[in-house]
């Protein structure tokens, strides 16, 4: 019985030690397949990291775009309607968040909220895989 505790606690451990949240699914999709580079305009399809504590969680939003950097971010409502993050966005340097690979840098308010925005329609598609065959079978034999 014991040796049942030990395994199932392991495997419990490795579980949550290997759990990513939304925004690290994310991250890795853009490290993955590359981006695109974002233009200067109002992006309406984006996805918006949230930090609250140890907890993370995604949702969609808009990202107004100017001289590379995010100025401004509208988080979506449950019935389609925009809420702005009415609060200066700036990087860890108290600097305009930039943006690379398709993702922004990790944005700080001043009351120390933490956002990331995610590009997903500037996600490059997946690269084509090579179309396998089998041997030569009994044909060229």
């Amino acid at each position: 019985m014991n040796k049942f505790y030990v395994l199932f606690f392991a495997v419990a451990i490795s579980f949550v030690a290997t759990a990513q949240n939304c925004a690290d699914q994310w991250k890795a999709v853009f490290e993955k397949r590359g981006a695109y580079a974002v233009a200067d305009d109002i992006h309406r399809n984006v996805i918006i990291a949230i930090w609250e504590g140890e907890e993370v969680f995604c949702v969609q939003g808009k990202a107004r775009v100017e001289n590379g950097t995010i100025i401004a971010i509208w988080v979506m409502l449950e019935d389609g309607e925009y809420n702005t993050i009415e609060k200066k966005l700036l990087n860890s340097k108290n600097q305009p968040p930039s943006i690379s690979n398709g993702m922004s840098e990790i944005i700080y308010t001043s009351d120390k909220e933490k956002f990331q925005v995610f590009f997903k329609d500037k996600i490059k598609p997946k690269q084509k895989g090579y179309k396998q065959v089998g041997g030569p079978g009994d044909e060229f034999k």
